[in-house]
């Protein structure tokens, strides 16, 4: 591949992208970037305060912008929001490239993240909008993927190792 991440990690929130991607891209010697971050950085506060303030289109808006930027700029190991596959746009620009899927259920989900405070989509009925988000989110998931790595009672090393296996990556 000439240009673009060396891999791109997608998934439900909680599902150990940053946390994986900072694993792979040491084991890759490579930069490790997540557009989450990128927006955080960029608008100096948390996005449970950019969707309370600005509403969830202003925020789509900024990941849609960060994804584009992050695509075409970094060469290591990508991170994307857990929304960022809504965009068409962006699943466009995933087209072709390195994209793994962490997958994981609803009792996993709960397990590490309490669908809890700081996930403005989940503020009301955890549970039942987890399910719902992924039952609009897995098709697209699934669609922008070249590989599926379940993440459910594995650690952070056994899903980068699981990754790296699938897209058949060798590790520094």
């Amino acid at each position: 591949m000439t240009g673009g991440p060396l891999v791109v990690l997608v998934g439900p929130m909680g599902s150990g992208k940053s946390t994986v991607g900072a694993l792979l891209a040491e084991r890759l010697g490579v930069p490790y970037r997540d557009t989450d971050a990128d927006i955080v950085t960029a608008q100096g506060r948390p996005i449970s305060d950019i969707f309370v303030d600005e509403g969830e289109p202003y925020f789509r808006e900024l990941e849609r912008q960060a994804v584009a930027a992050a695509v075409s700029e970094h060469t290591g190991v990508l991170a994307l929001g857990g929304g960022a596959v809504l965009d068409e746009g962006t699943r466009g620009l995933l087209a072709g490239l390195p994209v793994a899927y962490l997958s994981m259920d609803v009792e996993e989900a709960v397990r590490r993240v309490g669908l809890g405070t700081a996930r403005p989509l989940l503020a009301v009925n955890p549970r039942r909008q987890w399910r719902e988000l992924m039952e609009a989110r897995r098709p697209l998931y699934t669609e922008v993927a070249r590989v599926v790595v379940a993440t459910d009672d594995r650690t952070p090393e056994e899903v980068a190792q699981a990754v790296l296996d699938a897209l058949e990556l060798k590790d520094v």
